[in-house]
């Protein structure tokens, strides 16, 4: 099921919107589990706004590079299950699928293995096809990984340079194949990926949009710029910059593009609150989400716990916090002290524990073992008349519908629509 308007045509339109004063900040939301999918859509046909679905490489990609980690999805299995939940909640908004991060070493492994730069943009290229062919309506061209500069910065012309390439590529295949208009992204949101200033992201955006418009191609939909915002453990560290937000959206605005801030999780409301008067386009979150699940499952366990025999009770909270530990994937989230402790000490912590298992639970979702732990859960409430999978998109909707509030996005798709079709 196609989109009324495309991602291009809604973003034109929010623009129109802005300058007449129907200020409002999209979102783009990180796709962590098939029950977040469901509470997203589920949210945005009752509070009529339009989504966007931002999968990282580790999350979704192709078989040939071994899928994502989130349901084992690559692009094709990741859409069909889109569409199945629409289908089954008879969604008829704005969904547009996009790929966040998805260049050259974004994947974990290749950027551990310092593949050569050929291969690396090779290898992006060949997963931004299936993109492609997979109906993504966006993607985040982010050339910033390179180990060659794993202690410094990639010099702006080289990231403009490859973005271009992988873009004119791209769009060689999608024409060559008759495919419909896509969006793009550039960019980066790490504060060591040299946009960070307000100087120095006006003069990147200078430079793409030119470089651009010199081989006959549109300007992105958006461009990534840093805020201040960082995610650490399960709170934004960073130091948000009203002042900086206000130069960056006003160096975009002059080239008709976006500005994207990601690493959104935690912010608090007063400053989501500000974010459509100061001219932020669009917001990332993520992880934030992934808490959110993984806390609403714990607080099942507590029920169970308390109302069913110890000999039935399933453990999902002990094994979901094994694997969450054991996986490893905090060490990028957590503060430098501890990304280095080995997960058998970090077992022996509880609060510690307890801290990975709240950001890293949703890792472990597809694991056997937990799956079979979950269900249990799930079917031993369901036998006191506790509908415990509605209580966790209960929790998923209330999460994601703080930003949509305080980004002033309820009732926008209609307002989308209506403008972008001269209505």
């Amino acid at each position: 099921m196609k989109n009324e308007i495309s991602i291009r045509q809604m973003t034109e339109a929010a623009r129109r919107l802005n300058k007449k004063g129907d200020r409002f900040t999209l979102l783009g939301i990180g796709p962590m589990s098939k029950t977040l999918l469901r509470a997203v859509l589920e949210l945005a046909q009752e509070k009529d706004f339009p989504v966007m679905l931002i999968a990282s490489r580790n999350q979704v990609d192709s078989d040939e590079f071994g899928h994502g980690y989130v349901c084992g999805w690559d692009q094709d299995r990741f859409v069909a299950d889109i569409e199945a939940v629409k289908k089954e909640i008879g969604f008829h908004g704005l969904c547009y699928l996009c790929r966040d991060h998805g260049g050259p070493w974004q994947r974990d492994e290749e950027r551990k293995a310092k593949l050569h730069v050929a291969e690396a943009m090779e290898r992006c290229i060949r997963s931004y096809k299936h993109d492609i062919d997979a109906g993504f309506d966006l993607l985040h061209i982010d050339p910033t990984k390179d180990p060659e500069y794993a202690m410094g910065t990639v010099p702006f012309d080289l990231v403009i340079d490859r973005t271009t390439e992988i873009i004119s590529e791209l769009e060689g295949y999608r024409y060559a194949k008759g495919l419909p208009e896509i969006g793009y992204e550039a960019g980066t949101e790490e504060t060591n990926g040299g946009i960070t200033s307000a100087d120095a992201y006006g003069e990147f955006i200078d430079k793409l949009v030119k470089k651009f418009k010199a081989m006959g191609l549109e300007a992105p939909e958006f461009v990534v710029g840093q805020t201040g915002t960082l995610t650490r453990l399960m709170e934004n560290v960073g130091n948000f910059s009203r002042e900086n937000a206000l130069k960056l959206s006003a160096s975009a605005l002059k080239h008709s593009v976006g500005v994207k801030e990601h690493n959104g999780d935690y912010l608090s409301d007063k400053i989501l609150l500000e974010h459509p008067y100061l001219g932020v386009t669009a917001m990332n979150v993520a992880p934030e989400f992934g808490v959110v699940e993984t806390r609403a499952y714990l607080e099942l366990a507590k029920v169970e716990e308390r109302n069913i025999p110890v000999e039935a009770r399933s453990s999902l909270a002990e094994v979901m916090s094994r694997h969450a530990v054991m996986s490893g994937r905090w060490r990028k989230w957590v503060l430098d002290d501890m990304a280095d402790a080995p997960a058998e000490e970090i077992l022996k912590e509880k609060e510690l524990t307890g801290q990975i298992t709240d950001i890293c639970g949703h890792y472990t979702y597809e694991i056997p073992e937990v799956k079979a732990e979950l269900e249990k859960l799930l079917e031993n409430l369901e036998k006191i008349n506790i509908h415990g999978k509605d209580y966790v998109i209960y929790k998923l909707k209330e999460s994601v519908d703080r930003y949509a509030f305080c980004f002033h996005l309820h009732g926008t798709t209609s307002k989308l629509i209506a403008e972008a079709m001269g209505k």
